[in-house]
């Protein structure tokens, strides 16, 4: 394999474009924040709007599901209508939907905010990635930006519990909301002057077909999986499953098919592109998986309040910001990038394996498992987005950006589905026959009836933290796995260099 830096072809970048990236990084953290910047502001918005149990629930997942529905669609439209505008364009709307969702008087109202903040979000994503990757044209300067750009992801997920927590407790819930209209507000007064504009010459009519198809077959999978962990494998989640993998052999016979697909099949002919999806989805995978139980173990077996249990899971968050530039420093000096993704996975392996040790009073030893394991899914993420990234023609950035992150999602909600499923069928099967019928369900229900039942509290929480081992050793065992495979398969991948890959059309600012 060789390095992306064996080729410096490509001006280097200047003080324009990393100020530039530092704009771009904001819309970036805000967007990864909405994810779970709920967690803490629901009570307050039940008690306030009064939404029904249906309503709280898309209150909470609307923002995902259109976000994931809809990366592709505009990963493609930016590519054809230039990466830039599509980006001011989902900032006035994040912006505006923000402004709706903080002052919303219905829980309609808040549901419809929720879903424009997730169009918005989903123009977002990918058109940060698009113009990072026209602004940083030196290889060795691009993966030091998608270095930042994939720590300000995993940071924004982390932070934005953290923030609603703070949020709510000095102000009311919609101040959750508008924390972000000075981003965006900042984002549309400087970006037309610093942020380039590039869109492929030559796009071809846009596939509108492919829109509905495209949504069709992810949001029914990503549905079913998220339900799973919680409601067991209901035959409506699986059916809902089997429906959206239907759409999408049918999107995929589109794209292979169409004169002009939304995602062209040629993308995936570059050598390290296919793997780099496919090894993506893993690690999102595994880092979604854990979050699944560290956050219960903190809150629920650990009896931790919400707030004070998002501050604790901060603290695994400290180290990520040294592991990307770690890891894109020891490319750029020569080690092959396989050996880095390798070293990643086996790392997030060993964070699994630090986690299968945890008993029902091991807070450090769950805090330092869940650091472990982050930083070796950023090392990963990092060196595997700009692979993806350098392989790409850079006229498709924007699909090729949307694809990764439509595979982070898929990954993902996949992980808490498997590994949710591993450790509730553990929590089940060690839980007494003789407790409550709710208490066997879920740690959550045991608790709730704990006080009518002696030393019931106790056992749920064992129970619990042996479903926890459980799913940890499949983690571990299937990251380990993914480290033999990125060895194996990165190897025969050599990266397109900068100079191969045609430019795009440049506007000028």
């Amino acid at each position: 394999m060789t390095n992306s830096t064996s080729t410096p072809s490509g001006a280097r970048a200047g003080r324009r474009e990393w100020t530039a990236l530092g704009v771009l990084m904001l819309p970036l953290l805000l967007v990864s924040m909405d994810v779970s910047v709920l967690y803490f502001a629901i009570p307050s918005i039940s008690a306030d709007l009064e939404p029904s149990g249906t309503q709280q629930l898309w209150i909470f997942d609307i923002y995902a599901f259109v976000l994931a529905g809809l990366l592709m669609t505009m990963g493609s439209l930016g590519d054809r209508i230039g990466h830039r505008r599509l980006l001011l364009i989902g900032a006035a709307a994040f912006g505006t939907a923000s402004l709706a969702a903080a002052y919303a008087n219905s829980a309609e109202m808040l549901i419809a905010a929720r879903a424009v903040l997730g169009i918005g979000g989903a123009t977002l994503m990918p058109s940060t990635m698009a113009l990072l990757r026209t602004m940083f044209t030196d290889p060795g300067q691009r993966a030091k930006a998608i270095g930042l750009w994939s720590g300000v992801m995993t940071a924004g997920i982390a932070l934005g519990s953290v923030m609603s927590g703070v949020l709510v407790e000095y102000f009311w819930w919609g101040s959750v909301f508008l924390v972000n209209l000075p981003a965006m507000a900042l984002l549309l007064i400087l970006g037309p002057a610093l942020l380039p504009e590039s869109r492929n010459a030559t796009p071809g009519r846009f596939d509108r077909l492919s829109v509905p198809l495209s949504m069709a077959a992810v949001l029914p999978v990503v549905y079913g999986l998220k339900e799973i962990p919680s409601e067991g494998w209901n035959v409506r989640y699986v059916v809902s499953i089997t429906v959206g993998l239907l759409f999408a052999a049918l999107f995929v016979h589109r794209q292979r098919t169409a004169a002009s697909p939304m995602i062209d099949p040629a993308l995936f002919r570059g050598r390290g592109f296919a793997p780099s999806v496919a090894l993506n989805l893993v690690s999102a995978f595994g880092i979604m998986g854990s979050a699944y139980f560290t956050t219960q173990y903190l809150q629920s077996v650990l009896d931790k309040s919400a707030l004070e249990a998002a501050l604790w899971a901060l603290l695994p968050s400290v180290p990520i910001g040294a592991a990307a530039p770690v890891a894109t420093a020891l490319v750029q000096k020569g080690v092959n990038r396989a050996s880095v993704v390798t070293a990643g996975f086996a790392i997030a392996a060993a964070g699994f394996a630090l986690l299968a040790f945890a008993g029902s009073d091991s807070m450090w030893l769950v805090l330092a498992s869940c650091g472990v394991l982050a930083v070796g899914g950023v090392i990963v993420m990092s060196q595997i987005m700009d692979l993806a990234m350098g392989t790409a023609p850079v006229e498709r950035a924007g699909a090729a950006s949307s694809l990764m992150e439509t595979g982070a999602e898929f990954g993902g909600a996949l992980g808490m589905a498997v590994l949710g499923s591993i450790g509730t069928a553990v929590y089940r099967h060690d839980m007494p026959a003789s407790a409550p019928d709710v208490a066997r369900e879920t740690l959550g229900g045991a608790l709730a009836v704990a006080d009518r039942v002696p030393g019931l509290a106790t056992v749920a929480r064992e129970a619990f933290t042996n479903g926890m081992q459980g799913a940890a050793i499949a983690g571990a065992v299937l990251l380990a796995g993914a480290a033999v495979l990125a060895a194996v398969t990165l190897r025969r991948v050599e990266l397109h260099t900068p100079h191969e890959a045609p430019e795009p059309e440049k506007v000028p600012a």
